[in-house]
């Protein structure tokens, strides 16, 4: 009866322990020739994709695009689908070919023309949310989309070992928590498996506007903790490469 006990401790209290299951993310990013390549897309995501992958679990999946005033990434579509695991990721995508309902809403998109397709080229990045990060956090924002700041970064390093240091900031070196305690709605944080940018880790915060936004980052900067655990000798060097993306969601993202 004492071992019975303990056990069921044991499994009571690893249950409360236990380390937090792992996002997948899928992120498509589509490079269109026009606006009316835009128009398709829209028709295709609104109502095909999103409604199929709702019909197989997926509850949140995120559509943004470029602001208008971004010239040098002019008509790119991005969508960003969280899986709880790879093989999810590889069911569901597999499924959508004996799915009558999402043939029938994505005909126009599945069986365009070999002259008239919907976009250019497609490129997908797979990623792999930090430990500290573990699942998609839709942000609490009130204003209105077309003005709302969805900032995609992507960081590079020189090296797997000097990216890995990076990846240990954002956990170990407390990163994510600064970001938390400055209110900056991040939706995700994430490691880069597989993309043309490697190695590199992806996150994404979010505003209600570009001055909430630039506000933000100028009191992140200046913040004191943030200037002890940047000037840390094991955290120099550690980005090779800063990429940084404005982007507002669609009027059909689920956040």
């Amino acid at each position: 009866m004492k071992n019975f006990t303990l056990s069921f401790l044991v499994l009571i209290l690893s249950s409360f322990y236990a380390p937090a299951k792992l996002t997948f993310y899928e992120m498509r990013i589509y490079r269109l020739a026009d606006d009316n390549d835009e128009k398709r897309m829209d028709q295709y995501l609104q109502g095909a994709l999103i409604p199929a992958l709702h019909r197989k679990g997926i509850e949140s999946v995120g559509v943004f695009k470029t602001l208008l005033s971004d010239t040098l990434h002019p008509h790119l579509l991005y969508v960003l689908i969280p899986h709880k695991s790879m093989e999810q990721f590889e069911k569901v995508n597999a499924s959508l070919s004996d799915d009558p309902q999402y043939q029938k809403d994505g005909s126009d998109y599945i069986n365009a023309e070999y002259s008239d397709p919907s976009y250019l080229r497609m490129e997908t990045i797979i990623m792999k949310a930090f430990k500290l990060s573990p699942e998609l956090q839709k942000p609490s924002l009130t204003g209105a989309r077309k003005d709302r700041i969805y900032e995609l970064r992507s960081y590079e390093g020189a090296t797997e070992k000097l990216y890995q240091k990076k990846v240990h900031m954002f956990n170990e070196g407390n990163e994510i928590a600064l970001f938390k305690r400055l209110n900056f709605n991040a939706v995700f944080y994430a490691e880069v498996l597989v993309g043309s940018h490697m190695p590199n880790l992806m996150y994404m915060t979010t505003f209600e506007n570009k001055a909430e936004r630039d506000l933000h980052w100028d009191t992140f900067r200046n913040d004191p903790e943030w200037k002890v655990l940047s000037a840390k000798p094991e955290y120099q060097h550690t980005v090779s490469k800063n990429d940084t993306l404005f982007l507002y969601p669609t009027d059909y993202s689920d956040y």
